[in-house]
């Protein structure tokens, strides 16, 4: 009996070495787990080869696209330091240490962590609500466009105190830094100098061999626009773009990074070959822009005819992508520019992905769709109105309010709207895309019979977008949506079979009551009826809570493999 005593005793040491050996307090996860953590967020981003014909291009345009990938590659390390103070150190150390490490364990796991920070563009899981993978520090609001001990009362305490500083301390090209006790704004020019006057010098010698006169013109000028911080000029150029191959944008555009205010633009940068067969195919939406304002369900004080008429659309297979649009989840397609004083000369340019979409259909919405939706339905998801909401939800970008009036002040719905902007304009973007598609239908572009397959497809890619995280610009905005469908009875869910359909006789009318809602939000530059709207609806609901759990097996995008690299 004590012999059996004592070998148990020594037993259990040698398990509590082991097991010391693999967690060494309640608080800490071992190397093997830690990888394992790190794998299964990996594994949300599924690889896939993004492709290109090269044998579109002659020999000169070949070396323009070359300086383009290149100087785009600048832009990935822009946009890393745009988004942490910290981050260009955390990569240099990760790398480091991958180089001298001698334990293949936390070579291993040091390896995942970059892979990881590569997708996220940062030490942040951008699919959970910027919890940090790595490190304790939590990611500031503002990411590094201020200071990261900032206060939102802070910022608008100095320009109550220094209104002069208004117009510098909320321009999207500006930083916000400390000098002493004071705050101060520091155009990007100045801050990013080094970077910004190589990406100058790629861009002039792209120019140098562009045959193209109007390439040739937008990328000098865009050139020029990163040295002087002004952007206007080359953003009509990019408008005025006419019988190129390359189509290419390269700047600061999205303000989503900027949790505080949205007021910042994060530099991005798309690299595209057009599809002159399919861009051809849309020049018919071109005639209806003013058509869609006037059918807005909001009343006609509130109208914008002031934007510019012009839409031009195009159809790209990308190339590469760099910064704000590579960072975790990937762009479908974008619309552009966002400045104002643009948008009234000449419009935008909407600009779709198109073996983007097709990667994201393959792999993402069809399974999701197999999922979430009801057996009945399946039948009405189909690429084309996984496309066409694309494409009208860029095209309803362009539409609805911009310039503002409030309390008799001359202002833009994103200066009002501040931090939840960029929710209420992509949950707008997708509103209006529905209600537009239907419009093509009562106009005839459409045939009566996709009327179910475009209600449908949104659905299924709702939850597409609502995986990226609710607090997401996407994301919340479809949650808004999804949210108040259910509600009024648009959308059915069914508890025990955990699947949702529409419901058809209510989707249009709850559609446009939500449409309006929505528009006269933007339109008074209602800062309060947007944080109210976004507190009761873009919330992680019982059932979006359920499908999205039930989806977790499934990747949540892709990850591109970009041929360029290669």
């Amino acid at each position: 009996m004590n012999k059996m005593i004592k070998i148990s005793s020594i037993l259990m040491a040698v398990f509590l070495i082991i097991g010391c050996a693999e967690r060494t307090s309640d608080n800490e996860i071992s190397t093997t787990e830690e990888i394992k953590m790190l794998q299964d967020k990996i594994n949300k981003f599924v690889p896939v080869e993004i492709q290109y014909n090269e044998d579109l291009l002659d020999d000169r345009e070949k070396v323009v696209l070359e300086k383009l990938y290149q100087a785009s590659k600048i832009i990935d390390d822009l946009f890393l330091e745009q988004v942490y103070s910290k981050n260009l150190g955390i990569r240099s150390e990760l790398l480091a240490k991958i180089e001298t490490e001698t334990d293949p364990d936390i070579k291993n796991k040091l390896e995942h962590q970059l892979e990881l920070f590569k997708i996220m563009f940062g030490p942040f899981d951008r699919l959970d609500n910027d919890k940090q993978f790595m490190g304790d520090s939590e990611k500031p609001l503002g990411a590094n466009y201020y200071p990261e001990d900032i206060t939102k009362e802070e910022f608008e305490n100095w320009i109550k105190a220094n209104p002069a500083d208004e117009k510098s301390f909320t321009n999207e090209f500006t930083v916000i830094r400390r000098a002493g006790d004071a705050l101060k704004a520091v155009p990007y020019n100045e801050y990013y100098k080094d970077k910004l006057t190589e990406i100058s010098m790629l861009l002039k010698e792209a120019a140098s061999y562009a045959d193209n006169p109007s390439l040739k013109k937008y990328l000098n000028s865009r050139a020029d626009a990163f040295l002087t911080n002004d952007y206007f000029q080359s953003d009509m150029d990019w408008m005025d773009l006419k019988d190129h191959k390359i189509e290419v944008v390269i700047g600061p555009y999205e303000v989503y990074e900027d949790g505080l205010f949205n007021y910042k633009a994060a530099f991005e940068s798309f690299v595209t070959i057009k599809d002159p067969v399919e861009t051809k195919k849309l020049e018919v939406f071109e005639n209806y822009l003013d058509e869609i304002e006037k059918n807005l369900p909001l009343p006609d004080e509130h109208k914008n005819y002031q934007r510019g008429s012009e839409s031009p659309m195009v159809v790209t297979n990308v190339v590469f992508t760099a910064g704000d649009t590579k960072a975790g989840v990937q762009t479908l397609a974008f619309n552009l520019p966002n400045d104002e004083r643009v948008r009234q000369a000449k419009g935008s340019k909407k600009v779709m992905l198109k073996n983007i979409h097709e990667a994201k259909f393959a792999k993402l919405l069809k399974p999701i769709s197999e999922m979430v939706l009801d057996e009945t339905e399946l039948e009405y998801v189909t690429f084309d109105a996984f496309f066409n909401h694309t494409l009208m939800h860029e095209m309803s970008h362009g539409v609805g309010p911009g310039f503002i009036k409030v309390d008799g002040r001359d202002t833009e719905v994103k200066k009002e709207l501040k931090e939840t902007y960029s929710i209420l304009e992509e949950c707008k973007a997708d509103i209006l895309g529905m209600y537009n598609n239907m419009f093509m239908i009562e106009k005839g572009v459409y045939p009566k019979e996709i009327e179910k397959e475009i209600w449908v497809t949104f659905l299924a890619g709702a939850f597409r977008s609502m995986r990226f995280g609710i607090t997401s610009a996407h994301g919340g905005g479809n949650a808004i949506i999804y949210n108040y469908f259910l509600e009024k009875g648009a959308y059915e869910y069914d508890s025990k079979a955990q699947k949702v359909k529409v419901n058809f006789e209510k989707i249009f009318p709850t559609l446009e009551e939500l449409a309006t809602k929505v528009l006269m939000i933007q339109a008074k530059g209602d800062y309060d009826g947007a944080k109210a709207l976004m507190e009761k609806y873009a919330v992680n609901s019982p059932s979006i809570e359920a499908l999205r759990n039930k989806l977790a097996v499934l990747p949540v995008d892709i990850k591109p493999v970009f041929e360029i690299e290669e």
